[in-house]
């Protein structure tokens, strides 16, 4: 029965497999022919050769075997499976059938047999197993098999049986056939390996970023065989471990089962024997084994001597396989075995995680191999750190696809459609890449093209998918007719909910294997016979075998899990939510073991979508809304972990998670929140990976950085990223990219539109790939950047980049150092806006900007003399560079020279870099004959030492910008001059090179030819005195030369002399400054040579009026200069007729040589300026300068500060001849005084003399005021800060009698420490005394009224807070009621502020005080210059005037000022008496009712008013009808100021009647009030009859252009108009039109102020035009009106033609560069400018050089307001060359600025020589604290405070 049955399944086997069988074998013909003939020796087959078809050959030839017999059948079918490769569904089918694996006697014979065909055959034979025993087969079967070779013939037979025709063993189990759902043909598996020398050291890093992943460098892109794995392996007598991962579906457990068979068949011979243990059966285990145990109960039994064949293993553990599957299965925890156990015993029981330990560290049969599958979530260290070889099945690629998908369409007449659709599906083929869902794919595909629909859609996801192929399953097996899937769904549905709880127990219960007892009988027959569940033998030990039941698949556990979890009644969404969650690629050793769900959450996310809510609803037999809400609870899920911290494996667990829902709203939240994170580190990534992390960024709505580190990738993977249309910058970096990677990219990369930045570092690109990288690159549209560092390129490589970069339109730099290479592109740059200069800016060089300059950097990249001659070659096309780099090369002496001689043909526009590139002098000598042959050369750098080489070119803009200042006064001004280039500043500096006397003689032949150079540089060269001698004997050759560096050059104090002498040989020389401290310093500077300067373009003014004189300077510091050498140098200094300038800092120079130098300043003809800095000065040298005024009538000036500077002012006898004198913070003491005033007292012309900041005291200031009659000093004398006290105080006091040109005394005890002493020429009799914080105590007064007393020309008094009582002032009033004139008494002291006015009024009628005036303010601060008497109150300040002799005969003439102050009835009554009062000023006051109309009342009686003030109070409407009804009376009135009242346009209606009844009216003062239009209107009406008016004051108003025309229709009317003020109004750009042209008709006006009214450029255009007109205008204020540069230019023209300007205030203005030039030009003319305003204008160090020199031409300029401007160090040098030509220059506000140290000092150094610059403001400007408190320290005058 047992033959007629095997008969049976080989039939039906055969059936089944025909078509595929056919199929493999229509490939050998010749071969089955041969085959054919052996088994059918009597059969006549010639005919056979006649037939063409090979399948149609084939198959006659199997009908002929097949009726031959079953014997001879199966003999034939069991040939074909050992020797032909047929794929693994087939092969197996048929050697299950056939009994293949026996061994029987016939096999053997037929082998024998087949063996002594004379013809060998020509298809595949594969090798037997133990056919390598004996050479000869006969004799092995003739010697009894062993009972090892008995066991070993039996596990052989075993494998071929279990892994043959596994379907039908577990069929036999079940008693009923199996559908091979899952069973297809097995095509080969990618499988990629890698060296495991780099295992150990990644098992100590964190397993989320490498645990089982291999490094960069470890990723090796080429595909083995499983074979190979065993062959690279080498062995040394250990255990070999390999580790073999991959992820869930690629196919691992097939793959193991198929080596097992290859294994029977003979295909590895290495090995005796093999054994497959599967972890998801020793969970199954739970008892200790021994290893005999483990060998024998759990994989089979020896048929006898079991304890021979154990032994036999133990000897030969060499050649034994041992493959673990699946150890991610296993539930265990497995640990590194224990050290103390070397050598465990192999008796002893263990657990199977100690089995498996000790196998791995060779502990069980020492020198076996060990091969273990896993998925990649579980790698434990030991097993990392132990493996020999890793490798990774990738599942399938695209090839394989198509293979398998052939074979699974072989029989179907739609095979070509099924296989296009899939290549033309790139997701659907990006799922078929792992081997699983390929064969699932193809199940749906086939199932859906059998329909023959119209158009075939697919399921969008693996959810989907597995749903899809559930129901086919289902649907396979009807029988009826066509049923519905839904009918089918509810008819199974009793069954799918069985198989789903135990899918979830399984899982929680980490349960893979089930009994037949754990599984319902109608599940288990549902399953079984839809294909769901897989059958096989299970043992648990040595009991009997029982049948185990598993999913085909655990995905297919972990997707019904899912299911049950959204049907599941008792679920609800708050336990989804629960478990729910990402599962991390890898479990830390730490963590305890989780579920086997790698896909679960995928399967929940997937059962979330839209799509698959029908299906789970009639599954759960639920509504919509119940289905609704569980998804949402999934959805809402994967927004909160979108918002989480993830690492890379988990953002892409997300994506997967998210693409399976298939929700864009979901997708595009969790975009927006991965945005800026993908950063992937050290996993691999499959092509579906990818897909699904496309899918999210695509849905995103900004441009992604990903970032790709050590992630190996499939050319599937790129083609994949394709498709993104967001990546901005994409990082590949760390993998194993080679040419073949690089073909891929090229076909990815010019379809994202948005790429910017590529970075490929660290891959295999290789020389012959960088050729591809440019092309590939080019056609990319937006990219910049791509970097391609780390890869393995040679200088070929490098110059193979440079040719293509530069043939490459749109690379812009090409950037190598070592192994860095960097490539950037144009790309096309966002749009953004600019600004109009920028536009215009960018209009001008349109066509410069076409041409491409490429910056060539080509460092490090061991290039020689040969590769110079190829980048020469370069150098000479087409192409044009901004810059090329070639530092740090080989190129030596005769690379320099090669490029050298190319530079004339050339286009570089920067520079070229060839440092360190061993050159010599001859090389330097050789580029410096380049300056000379390329005329586009403006600097070359080079230092032997520090081996730099460095050609600057023309076309360098940082250069351009600096010489443009140097040639600012060579371009012409009319716009015709020669081009930049022919007088551009051409430098070399040759530094820190050490020249020998030879190399310097070689050195000065090549530099004299430069005379083109305007620079040279030659500093630190060990020059020595003789060797700056042959250079300085160089300079006449130099004709363009204007600067020589010397420094560092180890030269004496004779080559200082012999410098100096220079002076007086070079004509053109301008300055020679040496250092001889620890760092040498010496520069020379020349002036332009008459030749260049006759070339020039003539100008507007010169940059140096003093060129024509040849003036020059000498700078000699830190040198000891002894008297003798003193003499010499002032010998020499006398020769040179133009020397202007002596600077003498840290010489430390005795008395005796500032002697001899003092001595010698009369030789010294055109001395300027003698500065002795940081020198200490004894009291003695301090005198000894003081008295170089009686040496030298020359000096001006003598300025001596804290004993440490000084500085001589010198001037011709044309010139004035007063002098000053200014010895401050000297330690002068009483002891000096007397020699001091000996010394001032020949001087005869002393003007002003400071000793401020010494140590006179009380006796010092006695002795000398007591010879100040003697000392002639005409203009100021101060005495600050020299520790006097209150009797000082009155011995300054006494000079206002004893002395008779004494005008002004000023003394004040408090901080400030004030004693200054004004005199005057003049028999004037005016004489001040200002009193401040004296502190006087009672003894001091009687003295002080003494004094004052005897000062009968006394004019003025002020005291403030100088303890006078009001006793104190009583007394003081009797005290002068003798003196003649008038005098004024203003007294500053707290108890005046709570005097009341009427007690100060009482002054006024006192009669013997004769008291014309009593000033009592509150108002702060204002104080009216009248000389009209008046009463005012100040904070406490009581202002008396006092007439002698004449009374005044009526009190009426008593003016009144009440600020702040409550009016009272008593006041109105005392005013009310003075009927001839001229003023009346109020300020801060509030009118009630009842005081409004006394006040009203008042006005009535003040007929001869003629100043009235009303300021900054508060008035009603009646109380301002009551105010107009007084004004009508008052009808002499001059001046109306009712400023700052909140006057709107009725209180204007309510004035107009009282201006009308002002005819004498002058001034009109309404700023600071809500006036609009309509009260302008009606002021206009009543000034019409204002004949006198000479300013009209509206400023801070609310006037428009309405109002505002009304008024300006007047003024060419008014012919006494001098100033308007309309700013802060609304005037805007109409009505500013409209007043510029009126303004044209107004020649008398002086003063306009506009200021804030944003009129615009045409306005200011307008006004340009009427400027001319008004030849009488002295101040303009045009600040903050939005004037740009279209406005300003003409306004800067217009407003050269107003020469009577005083003051002009621009600022706040954007006028541009150009019309700043314009303004500057026109500087000169302005003869009477003194302000002027340019803050917040915008300008830069561009403009600064025509700013300066304008600056400098305007005669009588005090006071440039810079502030907030760009102004950087350029700009602050400007400024300062040209301070000492601004003699009246007072301020200078550089406040906000960008001037750092290098500006600030330029401006002190100049400041020194600028005697009237009271103060330089250089607030917030970046120059550092130290420097600032230096800077100060040096001159006081720098102010760096805001305050």
């Amino acid at each position: 029965m047992q033959p007629q049955m095997e008969d049976m399944d080989l039939q039906r086997a055969i059936a089944n497999a025909q078509p595929q069988l056919v199929e493999s074998l229509s490939h050998a013909p010749e071969w089955l022919l041969m085959k054919a003939k052996c088994f059918l020796p009597h059969m006549d087959l010639s005919h056979m050769d006649g037939i063409t078809d090979c399948k149609e050959k084939v198959l006659w030839l199997l009908d002929t075997l097949e009726n031959a017999g079953p014997i001879i059948w199966k003999q034939f079918i069991q040939c074909v499976c050992m020797e032909c490769s047929l794929p693994m569904d087939l092969e197996i089918q048929l050697m299950s059938a056939s009994g293949e694996g026996n061994l029987n006697q016939k096999q053997e014979a037929f082998a024998e047999a087949s063996t002594q065909s004379s013809s060998p055959p020509t298809g595949p034979v594969r090798r037997r197993h133990g056919s390598n025993s004996h050479p000869n087969g006969k004799k092995s079967k003739q010697q009894p098999l062993d009972s090892a070779e008995r066991y070993r013939h039996l596990i052989i037979a075993s494998v071929s049986q279990r892994y043959g025709n596994e379907r039908a063993a577990g069929a036999a189990v079940l008693g009923q056939a199996q559908p091979p759902a899952f069973s297809q043909a097995f095509i080969n598996l990618v499988i990629r390996q890698s060296k495991a020398s780099r295992l150990k050291e990644r098992a100590d890093k964190p397993r989320e970023d490498s645990a089982g992943m291999q490094e960069a460098e470890e990723c090796v892109d080429t595909a083995v065989k499983v074979s190979d794995l065993f062959e690279s392996v080498v062995s040394l007598g250990s255990t070999r471990v390999i580790l073999l991962f991959g992820k869930p579906g690629m196919g691992k457990t097939m793959l193991m089962h198929r080596l097992c068979q290859k294994w029977a068949e003979g295909a590895l011979p290495q090995f005796l024997f093999t054994f497959l243990f599967e972890f998801r059966q020793l969970n199954l285990i739970s008892r200790k084994l021994t290893l005999k145990e483990l060998l024998f109960d759990l994989v089979l039994q020896p048929e006898d001597s079991p304890d021979a064949v154990f032994q036999h293993l133990l000897k030969n553990a060499q050649r034994m396989l041992f493959i673990f599957d699946g150890l991610d299965e296993f539930v265990g925890n497995i640990d590194q075995p224990a050290s103390s156990c070397v050598s465990p015993a192999f008796h002893r029981p263990m657990s199977i995680s100690e089995l498996f330990a000790n196998f791995c560290f060779g502990r069980l049969l020492p020198g076996c191999t060990v091969l273990v599958t896993s998925r990649p979530k579980k790698l434990p260290d030991f097993l990392l750190s132990r493996a020999d070889l890793l490798a990774e099945i990738w599942g399938f690629d695209h090839e394989k696809v198509e293979e398998y998908a052939s074979h699974y369409f072989h029989q179907h007449s739609f095979k070509e459609q099924a296989i296009a659709h899939l290549k033309n599906n790139s997701k659907l083929l990006s799922m078929c890449l792992i081997p699983a869902l390929c064969c699932i794919v193809c199940v749906c595909l086939e199932y859906l093209l059998r329909k023959r629909l119209s158009k075939v859609e697919l399921p969008q996801t693996m959810t989907q998918f597995y749903i899809k192929m559930l129901l086919i399953f289902i649907s396979k097996q009807q029988t009826e007719g066509t049923v519905s899937e839904d009918t089918q769904l509810k008819h199974h549905r009793t069954a799918i909910l069985g198989l789903c709880d135990l899918a979830l127990k399984g899982l929680e219960e980490k349960k893979i294997v089930f009994y037949v007892d754990d599984i319902p009988e109608h599940v288990k027959e549902f399953a079984s016979l839809h294909g769901l569940l897989t059958v096989f033998e299970v043992k648990r030990s040595d009991s009997l075998p029982e049948a185990g039941h598993a999913f085909v698949h655990l995905s297919l556990q972990e997707f019904f899990a899912a299911l049950n979890l959204m049907i599941n009644n008792a679920v609800d969404g708050n336990y989804l939510k629960k478990k729910f969650s990402l599962k991390s690629k890898w479990t830390l050793k730490n963590e305890a073991r989780t579920e086997f769900m790698e896909n679960f959450h995928i399967f929940l996310s997937g059962l979330s979508s839209k799509a698959c809510r029908t299906f789970l609803t009639q599954l759960a037999e639920r509504n919509q809304v119940w289905v609704r809400d569980k998804q949402a609870a999934i959805l809402q899920s994967l927004k909160k972990l979108a918002a989480t911290n993830l690492t890379g494996p988990k953002i892409i667990e997300l994506c997967h998670c998210t693409y399976e829902t298939q929700d864009l709203e979901l997708a595009q939240h969790v975009g927006s929140q991965l945005n800026f994170k993908y950063e992937f580190r050290n996993f691999r990534l499959t092509p579906l990976d990818v897909s699904a992390l496309v899918f999210i960024i695509n849905c995103g709505r900004d441009l992604t950085h990903l970032d790709f580190a050590g992630c190996p990738m499939e050319l599937d993977c790129l083609e994949v990223l394709a498709s993104c249309k967001n990546i901005e910058h994409l990082r590949l970096t760390g993998g194993s990219i080679t040419a073949l990677g690089l073909t891929g990219l090229a076909q990815v990369f010019p379809n994202c539109l948005q790429l910017e930045e590529i970075n490929l570092q660290d891959n295999r690109l290789r020389d012959q790939d960088m050729g591809k990288v440019i092309e590939m690159l080019s056609r990319v549209e937006k990219l910049k950047m791509i970097d391609l560092s780390h890869n393995d390129i040679s200088v070929k490589s490098v110059l193979t980049l440079a040719k293509g970069a530069t043939t490459c339109p749109n690379i812009t730099e090409l950037h190598i150092r070592k192994d860095t290479i960097m490539i950037y592109f144009s790309g096309q740059s966002r749009r953004v806006l600019r600004s109009s200069n920028l536009r215009r800016r960018e209009h001008k060089k349109e066509n410069a900007a076409q041409i491409r300059n490429l910056k060539l950097r080509l460092q490090d990249c061991s290039l020689n003399s040969q590769h110079a001659r190829e980048i020469a070659a370069l150098l000479r096309g087409s192409a044009h560079f901004s810059e090329v780099d070639l530092s740090g090369n080989q190129l030596g002496d005769e690379g320099c020279r090669e490029l050298a001689e190319s530079l004339p043909e050339a286009h570089i526009s920067k520079r070229l870099d060839v440092s360190n590139n061993q050159i010599s002098v001859d090389g330097v000598c050789c580029l410096l004959d380049a300056v000379n042959t390329c005329l586009n050369v403006v600097e070359f750098e080079a230092s032997l030492h520090h081996q730099t080489a460095i050609l600057k070119f023309i076309g360098d803009r940082e250069f351009a910008s600096t010489h443009s200042r140097d040639t600012s006064r060579s371009e012409d001004q009319s716009g015709g001059g020669e081009s930049q280039k022919s007088v551009v500043s051409r430098k070399i500096r040759l530094t820190d090179s050490g020249f020998p006397t030879g190399d310097l003689d070689k050195l000065c032949t090549v530099l004299k030819k430069c005379s083109g150079v305007s620079e040279f540089d030659l500093s630190n060269n060990s020059l020595g005195d003789q060797g700056v001698g042959k250079l300085v004997g160089l300079l006449p050759e130099l004709k363009a030369v204007n600067s020589l560096k010397l420094s560092g050059n180890q030269i004496s104090l004779s080559a200082v002399f012999g410098l100096a002498q220079c002076l007086s040989a070079l004509e053109l020389i301008k300055s020679i400054d040496i250092s001889l401290g620890n760092t040498q310093s010496v520069h020379l500077t020349f002036w332009e040579s008459v030749r260049n300067s006759t070339t020039r373009s003539a100008g507007k003014f010169p940059a140096h009026p003093q060129h024509l004189e040849n003036d020059y300077c000498f700078r000699l510091r830190e040198c000891t200069v002894s008297p003798e050498d003193m003499d010499t140098l002032c010998q020499i200094l006398g020769k040179c007729t133009g020397l202007t300038e002596l600077e003498l800092s840290r010489n430390a120079l005795s008395d005796q040589s500032i002697e001899r130098l003092l001595i010698s300043l009369p030789r010294l003809h055109s001395l300027k300026l003698l500065s002795i800095r940081n020198n200490k000065f004894s009291p003695n040298c301090t005198l000894l300068l003081a008295n170089s005024l009686n040496l030298c009538e020359r000096i001006r000036e003598v300025e001596v500060r804290s004993s440490e500077n000084a500085f001589l002012h010198l001037a011709g006898k044309i010139e004035s001849q007063e002098t000053s004198c200014r010895l401050t913070d000297c330690s002068i003491g009483q002891n000096e005084v007397e020699e001091l005033c000996r010394i001032l007292e020949q001087c005869g012309h002393l003007a002003e003399l400071d000793l401020s900041g010494n140590q006179l005291g009380n006796e010092g200031l006695r002795c000398l005021l007591d010879r100040l009659l003697q000392v002639h000093v005409s203009r100021l004398l101060n005495l600050s800060h020299n520790k006097i006290s209150q009797d000082g105080v009155l011995h300054l006091i006494n000079t206002l009698s004893t002395c008779r040109n004494v005008t002004e005394v000023q003394v004040s005890l408090c901080s400030k420490a004030t004693s200054l002493i004004k005199f005057t020429r003049e028999d004037e009799p005016r004489k001040i005394l200002r009193l401040t914080e004296c502190n006087f105590q009672t003894e001091h007064l009687p003295k002080l009224f003494s004094l004052l007393q005897k000062c009968t020309n006394l004019t003025e008094y002020i005291s403030t807070n100088n303890n006078m009582t009001t006793r104190a002032v009583e007394d003081l009033l009797q005290a002068v009621r003798k003196n003649l004139g008038t005098l004024r008494i203003s007294i500053e002291e707290q108890w005046v502020r709570n005097e009341s006015i009427t007690s100060l009024l009482q002054m006024a009628v006192h009669p013997h005080w004769n008291v014309t005036e009593i000033t009592k303010v509150w108002a702060c601060g204002v104080l009216s210059s009248s000389s009209s008497p008046r009463i005012s109150k100040d904070k406490g300040l009581l202002r008396v005037g006092v007439g002698f002799p004449h009374r005044m005969e009526k009190m009426e003439s008593v003016v009144s000022r009440l600020n702040q102050y409550r009016l009272e009835a008593k006041h109105i009554h005392f005013l009310q008496k003075c009927t001839q009062l001229q003023e009346l000023s109020w300020s801060c006051v509030d009118l009630n009712n009842a005081e409004e109309a006394m006040l009203a009342s008042m006005l009535l009686t003040l007929p001869a008013l003629r100043k009235f003030e009303l300021m900054s109070s508060s008035v009603t409407p009646s109380g301002m009808g009551h105010l107009v009804a007084g004004l009508q009376q008052c009808h002499a009135i001059e001046e109306l100021n009712l400023g700052s009242l909140g006057l709107d346009d009725t209180a204007i209606l309510m004035l107009v009647p009282g201006l009308h009844k002002m005819p004498l009216l002058k001034r009109l003062l309404l700023n600071n009030n809500n006036i609009g239009s309509e009260g302008c209107s009606h002021l206009a009406e009543a000034l019409k009859n204002a004949p006198h008016m000479e300013e009209i004051n509206l400023s801070h108003n609310k006037i428009e252009r309405a109002g505002l025309e009304k008024i300006a229709m007047l003024l060419p009317e008014m012919q006494n108009i001098k100033r308007v003020d309309l700013s802060s109004n609304s005037i805007g750009p109409a009505g500013g039109e409209m007043l510029a042209e009126v303004l044209g008709r107004c020649r008398h006006l002086e003063e306009l102020l506009l200021a804030r009214n944003h009129v615009g450029d045409k306005t200011a255009a307008r006004l340009s035009l009427s400027l001319p007109s008004m030849c009488h205008l002295k101040i303009l204020h045009l600040q903050s009106n939005n004037i740009g540069s279209l406005g300003g230019t003409p306004l800067a023209k217009g407003l050269v033609e107003c020469q009577q300007l005083e003051e002009i205030s621009l600022s706040e203005n954007s006028f541009g560069d150009g019309a700043i030039r314009t303004l500057s030009e026109g500087l000169p003319r302005f003869t009477r400018l003194r302000k002027i305003e340019l803050k917040l204008c915008g300008i830069s160090d561009g403009v600064s050089r025509h700013l300066a020199l304008g600056f400098s031409r305007c005669p009588v300029i005090e006071e440039i307001i810079l502030s907030w401007n760009s102004l950087g160090d350029e700009g602050a040098l400007e400024l300062a060359t040209v301070l000492p030509r601004m003699a009246r220059l007072r301020m200078l506000d550089l406040d906000n600025n960008r001037i750092a140290a290098r500006g600030a000092r330029k401006l002190a150094e100049e400041l020194v020589k600028c005697c009237g610059i009271q103060v330089i403001r250089l607030w917030n400007n970046p120059v550092p604290k130290n420097i600032e408190e230096s800077l100060t320290k040096q001159d006081a005058r720098l102010h760096f405070s805001f305050f």
